[in-house]
């Protein structure tokens, strides 16, 4: 098959889909790689280091984009829309429940839109959506801390204190993988953490593995609002798989929240957790409301695209290869974690919680398919 590797063009996203590496394993394969000149660049790999291990470099975007499979990082920019094409299968994250009109788009082209967010294993876990989880989750904890200095319109407070002053309060709305790895980081620098979660199991759990300055609490209306106001450094780490986060922190229990506090919603590619949130990019990435500033940037990983390229690539290859070797319906049926990850298929949307969240007609893929 061929696979094109297009040029990431959000703003600031320097990751790429595939790495050299991946690119000779799918090379090998019998597959052919086109990748558009200067893909890797951001993330440190040349043009010559893909040319070498058998990938075809192109010099434009729309020469990738004539491949069959292309693969991607984050969801096509309204730029990239006239190159989508029928037939096509489109492999990157999608966040389709807070895309209305690139869901739109893509019915109407008839892409097969996989979403890495949504492929889903047996055992409920999502094997493409953890790593950029774990990036995330730890750089919100470094960016809230950068935020909270003065110089940067922050309270001006050290997020782990020093001898004889407290240490920042560090309140993570969700323990999924996301909150757990922030709540990893923040401990580590010496803050005080106060994790929710609906979950009582997943609590229990990470009370016994996470150690410092650390206090579980269930996610109801009131703790939320407690735990908010307390805040120095506020994140919102909620997941509804494929679906539009709900809205867990109104804009009164922001204006609780001393001047200067800092709030971090990585949910925002979902629609955020936080009422105050607004999607913002690593060129513009805060904005201050009741006082305390945001920080909604929907690719916080490009911002580390060496270290996010390598942890996506390892995770998607996989499946990429599967994607590749044989004719689309037999992988499907041989590999349900991959068709959980369709979100749109032959012009019809095929992922519950995003027709949900967007109020548009849900068709399931097996109707389609066996029709």
């Amino acid at each position: 098959m061929i696979i094109g590797l297009p040029k990431e063009i959000k703003d600031n996203e320097y990751r790429v889909a595939i790495t050299p590496g991946g690119t000779r394993q799918l090379v090998e394969s019998g597959h052919e790689v086109l990748v558009q000149s200067g893909a890797g660049e951001g993330s440190g790999f040349s043009d010559g280091e893909y040319k070498r291990v058998g990938a075809r470099v192109v010099p434009s975007a729309e020469d990738a984009w004539g491949a069959k499979l292309v693969a991607k990082v984050k969801e096509p920019q309204p730029s990239e829309y006239g190159l989508m094409s029928e037939d096509m299968i489109l492999f990157t994250y999608l966040h389709l429940a807070a895309e209305k009109n690139l869901t739109l788009e893509m019915m109407h082209r008839r892409v097969t839109g996989i979403a890495y967010e949504t492929v889903e294993k047996a055992d409920g876990s999502l094997p493409l959506l953890t790593p950029m989880s774990e990036v995330a989750g730890r750089m919100a904890i470094q960016v809230g801390a950068q935020y909270l200095e003065k110089q940067n319109n922050g309270r001006g407070k050290l997020l782990g204190g020093v001898t004889g002053v407290r240490p920042a309060d560090v309140t993570i709305l969700g323990a999924g993988i996301v909150g757990t790895n922030a709540a990893q980081i923040a401990l580590g620098m010496g803050a005080n953490v106060i994790l929710l979660d609906i979950d009582a199991e997943r609590l229990r759990y990470l009370d016994h593995v996470l150690h410092g300055r650390f206090t579980t609490l269930s996610a109801n209306p009131l703790n939320i609002a407690e735990a908010v106001k307390r805040a120095d450094l506020l994140i919102g780490a909620v997941l509804v798989k494929g679906g539009k986060a709900p809205c867990l922190v109104t804009r009164h229990m922001i204006k609780t929240m001393e001047a200067g506090s800092v709030v971090v919603d990585v949910s925002v590619d979902q629609g955020g957790c936080i009422e105050t949130t607004r999607a913002t990019t690593h060129s513009n990435p805060v904005y201050v409301v009741e006082g305390v500033l945001h920080y909604g940037v929907t690719n916080m990983p490009g911002a580390v695209p060496r270290t996010s390229t390598y942890a996506l690539s390892n995770a998607t290859l996989p499946y990429l290869l599967k994607l590749a070797e044989g004719t689309f319906a037999k992988t499907m049926q041989a590999h349900s974690s991959l068709a959980k990850g369709i979100n749109v298929f032959r012009g019809k949307l095929t992922y519950k919680a995003v027709s949900e969240s967007l109020g548009l007609e849900y068709t399931s893929l097996e109707s389609i398919i066996l029709g």
